[in-house]
């Protein structure tokens, strides 16, 4: 059970478990409804009591449901700049809902299976997430989550067109599927670029580490489609699906070619990031991902044997900016973020070490 937004931060959130199909590459699986009410203005014709009517009955769907229960209501525009950001990085809400002006809201599921953003572009933004690839669970629960909704509210719909969006590109089923693969054999052997294109060829779309206009930091990539209009559901998860398999291969494979044809330079980019991040005293974010994207790749080829995935997946979200300044208690200018940072890789990675050191042998 969650309270306040502060209990968030020391639980594993579900895209970080590092658990489910295929979790060595795919970190999780994300499916995202576009939803609107019927008897208002779309988000960008709204008027601020719109907006606040909205949010409103949105506040009354889940205090009648049981699905909800124990789900925190949070009203986003009364949120520290902090905490926005903190609910960004745990991709629970796009930047573009932290950067807003205008009264929206957010809630959280205690395990951030799924999240709801109020008045974002659209009046409801649904959201599921699961660990690893697991495209048809992941569609079961915002499935789930969209019927119980649907109970008590009238979205706006058109028998020919379906749901009826802000933008044009989300219209017909409203539904973006993502799955976020973490790719840095394929980086690393410059294959990346012939992948996207051949990608964007099939109508998906590449994303950074936190969706569109992000750039791909760590080597997080998220991978979605493009067309809504005119699909069913099945069929987009099927498309979706049958791609995967194949990018998930050319990682491996990438992988596995690196281990055999350059295994010392690889075992040596493992090993040098491993020490840097074990020893550095100022490192920045950006530095700091992309050197645990190398580890995380030792880590899944055996090559690190003392850490686990989970464990660099909790290091990638706590070494970013507002989970630092969290976890620290403070805020804290780019400097001293940049200390604070490097003190606590080395003591997490420091202390993970010394229980290595004393299991019984």
């Amino acid at each position: 059970m969650i309270v306040t937004i502060d209990d968030l931060l020391l639980k594993r959130g579900e895209w970080l478990r590092g658990e489910g199909p295929e979790s060595d590459i795919v970190i999780s699986t994300r499916i995202r409804l576009a939803r609107n009410l019927a008897e208002f203005p779309f988000a960008s014709r709204a008027s601020q009591q719109d907006r606040e009517r909205i949010q409103d009955i949105i506040r009354q769907v889940i205090r009648q449901s049981p699905l909800f229960e124990d789900v925190l209501f949070v009203e986003v525009d009364k949120l520290s700049e902090l905490d926005r950001q903190f609910l960004v990085e745990r991709q629970l809400m796009s930047r573009e809902h932290a950067e807003a002006t205008h009264p929206r809201a957010l809630v959280i599921h205690p395990t951030e299976r799924f999240s709801l953003m109020i008045n974002e572009e659209d009046h409801l933004r649904i959201q599921a997430v699961q660990s690893g690839l697991n495209l048809e669970a992941c569609w079961q629960l915002v499935n789930q989550v969209d019927n119980e909704i649907e109970k008590h509210v009238v979205y706006a719909f058109d028998e020919k067109l379906g749901y009826l969006t802000a933008c044009p590109t989300n219209a017909g089923t409203g539904m973006r599927v993502s799955v976020m693969l973490h790719m840095p054999a394929l980086a690393i052997t410059r294959q990346i670029e012939k992948v996207f294109r051949s990608l964007q060829k099939l109508s998906l779309a590449v994303r950074g580490l936190y969706g569109e206009g992000s750039q791909a930091m760590g080597d997080f990539y998220q991978i979605s489609n493009q067309i809504t209009l005119g699909r069913s559901e099945q069929e987009i998860l099927k498309n979706v699906g049958d791609i995967i398999p194949t990018i998930l291969n050319y990682e491996r494979q990438a992988r596995q070619f690196l281990l055999k044809e350059s295994h010392d330079q690889l075992y040596d980019r493992i090993s040098r990031a491993y020490g840097i991040l074990r020893t550095a005293q100022v490192i920045s974010s950006e530095e700091a991902m992309h050197l645990l994207s190398s580890v995380r790749m030792g880590v899944s080829l055996g090559l690190i044997e003392d850490l686990d995935i989970p464990f660099i997946n909790d290091l990638f979200l706590h070494t970013q900016p507002a989970h630092l300044q969290k976890l620290v208690g403070m805020e804290l200018d780019g400097n001293d973020r940049n200390l604070e940072r490097a003190k606590f890789l080395r003591e997490q990675l420091g202390r993970r070490a010394s229980a290595g050191q004393q299991k019984p042998q």
